[in-house]
């Protein structure tokens, strides 16, 4: 009887830890952020794994994943060839590419854009601290 009062106890303080216990906002997920980048209200959650696949560097699902983009429609600021990557966006229900797509611009990427329609106007991502 001596073992056990001190063992429950134990079991009963552990029981109480456990019961009350909240993740510290650090350790729950937040599936609306990428590193490296603070998403915009609306981005969507593709958008947010193709973010995370650049973020550890793939592996990517298309071979033209990470290939130069060259900003033939000059709607992003005017930089060297070589300068911007693009990456898909995976469209539910497409069996192709579909139109979603990140730009990213310098190597590491400092600079982020999304594109839902194939290049005609893209939303800039702000990169985070």
């Amino acid at each position: 009887m001596r073992l056990r009062l001190p063992l429950l106890l134990l079991l009963l303080a552990v029981a109480v830890l456990v019961s009350t216990w909240q993740p510290a906002p650090q350790d729950a997920p937040d599936a609306s952020a990428a590193p490296g980048a603070a998403v915009p209200a609306g981005l969507p959650p593709e958008a947010i794994a193709t973010l995370e696949l650049i973020e550890r560097g793939g592996p990517f699902p298309h071979r033209q994943d990470g290939t130069v983009f060259q900003n033939r429609e000059g709607l992003l600021p005017q930089r060297p060839r070589g300068y911007y990557r693009e990456y898909t966006v995976r469209t539910p229900g497409l069996s192709h590419r579909g139109a979603r797509r990140i730009v990213t611009g310098g190597n590491p990427p400092e600079v982020y854009y999304y594109t839902e329609d194939h290049y005609r106007s893209f939303r800039r991502l702000e990169t985070g601290p």
